[in-house]
C-alpha cells in the first residue's frame, strides 16, 4: 500500500515543478525515505536524477516559449556546479555512517541528512510563504549582481549536494530580486538551473560506492515527467503566488513531521 501511494505521489513531484518552478525535492525525499524505505543518503542521489530529468523536460518546454534567460542561468549555475560536485564526490562519501555516539544514542549520517533536510524545508517554507508577496517590477531591466549571484550559487550547490534538492525555492526569489526577471521567466530559468545542478550532482555520485536501482528511478521519473506537463497546464488557471504560499505551509508541516519522526519516533 505504501508503494502504491509512493508511485501516485511521484506525479506530484512534476506537478510542483510545473506549477511553481520548485519544490520537487521537498516531495521527492519524503516519498523515497518514508514510502519506499530507501536510506536518506541514497534517496538524495535518486532525487537528483528524478528532479533533474523532470526539470529538463519542463525547462526545455519553457525555452521553446522563450521563458528562459540562459545567460542568467549560466551565471547562477557555474559557482553552484563546483560546490555541488565537491560535496557529492568528496564530502559526503567520507562522512562516516555513525558520526557520534552520545549516551548510547548514535548520531548517524542519515539522521543528520534528514534533520538538515527538515531545517532547509523550514527555510523553504518561509521563503515560499513570503514569496507570495514577492513583487516583480514591471519592465525592470535585467541586471547582473555577480558577487551576490556567485555567493548564492555556491550556497545552493552545497545544499543541493547534501540533500539532493534542486533549490528552486532559493533560486526564484534571487532571479526576481537580484536579476530583475519576471516571475514566469524566473520559473523557466530556475528549471534550467535545477537541471544543471542535478546533472552535475549525479556525476559527483559516479565512482562512489552507491548502487542505484535505475529501473525504479526510471519509473518514478516517468511519473514525475507526466506530472510536470499537468503542472504547467494547471498553472494557467491558478494564482502562482497563492499556490506558492499554500505549498509553503505544506512544506512547513512536513518539516515538523520529519523532525519529530527522526528524533523521537524512529
Amino acid at each position: 500500500m505504501e508503494s502504491f501511494f509512493g508511485y501516485f505521489a511521484s506525479g506530484l513531484i512534476g506537478v510542483s515543478l510545473g506549477l511553481i518552478g520548485g519544490g520537487g525535492s521537498i516531495i521527492t525525499i519524503p516519498i523515497l525515505v518514508y514510502l519506499f524505505h530507501i536510506e536518506p543518503t541514497l534517496a538524495t542521489a535518486y532525487s537528483l536524477i528524478i528532479v533533474g530529468f523532470t526539470s529538463l523536460v519542463g525547462g526545455t518546454r519553457n525555452a521553446f516559449h522563450k521563458m528562459v534567460d540562459f545567460k542568467i542561468a549560466l551565471l547562477f549555475s557555474l559557482p553552484s556546479l563546483v560546490s555541488i560536485y565537491f560535496t557529492r564526490h568528496y564530502l559526503l562519501p567520507h562522512v562516516p555512517s555513525t558520526i557520534l555516539t552520545v549516551g548510547g544514542f548514535g548520531i548517524t549520517k542519515d539522521l543528520v541528512i534528514m534533520i538538515f533536510f527538515s531545517i532547509i524545508m523550514v527555510v523553504a517554507s518561509i521563503k515560499m510563504i513570503r514569496g507570495s508577496q514577492l513583487q516583480e517590477v514591471e519592465n525592470s531591466p535585467v541586471s547582473y549582481h555577480l558577487m551576490k549571484i556567485t555567493v548564492q550559487g555556491i550556497l545552493l550547490g552545497i545544499v543541493t549536494g547534501i540533500i539532493g534538492a534542486g533549490g528552486g525555492f532559493l533560486i526564484i526569489p534571487a532571479l526576481v530580486l537580484m536579476a530583475g526577471l519576471s516571475m514566469k521567466k524566473a520559473i523557466g530559468t530556475s528549471l534550467i538551473i535545477i537541471t544543471l545542478n542535478s546533472f552535475v550532482g549525479f556525476l559527483g555520485d559516479l565512482g562512489t560506492s552507491q548502487l542505484m536501482d535505475y529501473p525504479f528511478i526510471a519509473s518514478l521519473t516517468a511519473l514525475a515527467t507526466v506530472g510536470i506537463f499537468l503542472g504547467i497546464y494547471l498553472a494557467k488557471f491558478f494564482n502562482g503566488n497563492k499556490l506558492k504560499a499554500g505549498f509553503g505551509w505544506f512544506a512547513l508541516a512536513m518539516a515538523v513531521f520529519i523532525f519529530g519522526k527522526e528524533l523521537f519516533f524512529n
